[in-house]
């Protein structure tokens, strides 16, 4: 059996909460959910960033050289997370992004999310346009009503009900590091905050964020941790790596984000009715430890 990857073992994280006896998870060959909604960054954008005025555009070669379609507006040379998702969860095609969503489509899920995008408004304003998350749950109210409309003479669901039991999956908060807090020379905001209050005030919106998804009907929601962005290659451009070959002070903030993101997750699922909330720690996956997930996988 091949090694299994990174990539399939944040799909297992999120795929355990589909199924009702927590740990394991059975991957099969048809559709897991009825849709699939996506928020996030250049992680998961498909082409929504393809119509802005921004440096984060990336429908051009030698992106999409290993994808079918070439060039897409995928920040990668083939398939992104999120493909890798929607075939994991057994969908015949990609999920489209919201930019080019068009009629009955929007039944199997929207792809929201833009390279350069963050929590906060104004993280990667130096890049030019991108899709804020804010403006990316504007975006899914706009699809809501069309599902609302797509449903209306529908007898057997309602518009409600059938997004209760989607999955959404939120991959955000990278860009309000890279391209704002650590941007060189000094931001404004690491002049304003520390590490632990920026961590904080930026947990404070996601919180926000998060209950506006909820409240719009979301119930299975995972939500991805910040990884080493330490170690990413912009870091090390501008600033000096420590022993372990990273910036350790960045992973340092990313990961006083993170312990604050654990506890709210474990408050929605406590305190909100129906969620089932899950927090993908990519730092321990990066790591080589995905067995902290708390994951059992059969494939078959």
């Amino acid at each position: 059996m091949a090694p299994i990857t990174i990539t399939e073992w944040i799909l297992v994280a999120i795929l355990s909460i589909l199924v009702m006896k927590p740990g394991i998870i059975l991957i099969q060959g048809q559709q897991q959910v009825p849709c699939l909604f996506l928020f996030g960054d250049s992680q998961f954008d498909n082409g929504n960033n393809n119509p802005l005025i921004t440096t984060a555009k990336v429908n051009y070669p030698p992106y999409g050289i290993d994808y079918p379609d070439g060039p897409t507006g995928r920040f990668t040379n083939g398939k992104n997370i999120a493909d890798f998702l929607a075939q994991f969860l057994g969908f015949a095609n990609p999920i489209p992004p919201f930019t080019t969503a068009r009629g009955s489509d929007v039944l199997k899920g929207v792809n929201y999310a833009s390279g350069g995008a963050g929590i906060l408004d104004e993280s990667g304003i130096l890049l030019g346009g991108r899709i804020p998350l804010n403006r990316q749950l504007i975006n899914h109210k706009t699809t809501i009503g069309r599902i609302r409309l797509l449903l209306l003479n529908n007898r057997t669901i309602t518009a409600e009900s059938y997004l209760n039991k989607c999955l959404y999956v939120v991959n955000m908060g990278s860009n309000d590091y890279l391209n704002n807090y650590f941007l060189q020379p000094i931001s404004p905001s690491r002049i304003l905050f520390t590490p632990d209050r920026f961590a904080a005030n930026l947990i404070q919106r996601f919180t926000q964020q998060l209950r506006t998804l909820y409240n719009s009907g979301a119930r299975k929601v995972a939500v991805f941790g910040l990884g080493l962005l330490g170690c990413t290659p912009q870091e090390l451009s501008m600033f000096p790596a420590n022993a372990s070959g990273c910036v350790d002070f960045i992973n340092e903030a990313a990961q006083l984000y993170n312990n604050r993101l654990k506890p709210v997750i474990d408050d929605f699922n406590t305190n909100s009715a129906g969620a089932q909330f899950i927090y993908v720690n990519i730092t321990s996956i990066s790591l080589g430890d995905p067995a902290s997930i708390g994951t059992a996988l059969i494939l078959y």
